[in-house]
């Protein structure tokens, strides 16, 4: 969090050093920044990490983004145009986060995406149990959805 701080104070201090207040230039300065603190680094610990976790962050954004907009649109062809192809049903999905923090974040990634809702957690905290409106094909399913997994448990490991 201390690289985030610090890339937002070195792009704010360059949007006010160089007097164009646009969106434009905040975004250069947060580039600048970004560069300016993968620079220095190495001489600095308290950074930990920030240039490896920001990068991983965007892809992870770029990724949910995608398969975001995929579902809606499935979802929304499938209200527009009947007959209705769902077909919907209840799986276990077996979970390789551990934490309160990364089950809760994998479990509300799922129920974010159309088409998906999770419901329950094991009473081992091992298995998620998720509402699927389409499950066709249900190996498909819980690959896609065991690869939003390990891309979110990317950014806390």
């Amino acid at each position: 969090m201390t690289g985030a701080i610090w890339n937002l104070l070195l792009a704010l201090a360059w949007v006010v050093l160089s007097g164009d207040f646009t969106g434009l230039n905040l975004m250069v300065g947060l580039v600048f920044g970004y560069i300016t603190l993968v620079l220095i680094e190495p001489q600095v610990p308290a950074l930990g990490g920030y240039s490896v976790r920001l990068p991983r962050i965007l892809r992870f954004l770029g990724f949910f983004i995608k398969e975001l907009l995929l579902a809606n649109l499935k979802v929304a062809f499938d209200i527009l145009t009947p007959p209705w192809h769902m077909k919907p049903g209840v799986i276990a999905m077996p979970l390789e986060a551990r934490s309160e923090l990364e089950i809760t974040m994998v479990a509300n990634l799922i129920s974010l995406t159309p088409g998906t809702l999770s419901l329950d957690v094991s009473d081992d905290r091992k298995v998620l149990y998720i509402h699927a409106m389409f499950l066709d094909n249900e190996d498909e399913l819980r690959r896609n959805l065991k690869e939003m997994e390990s891309r979110a448990l990317e950014l806390f490991r």
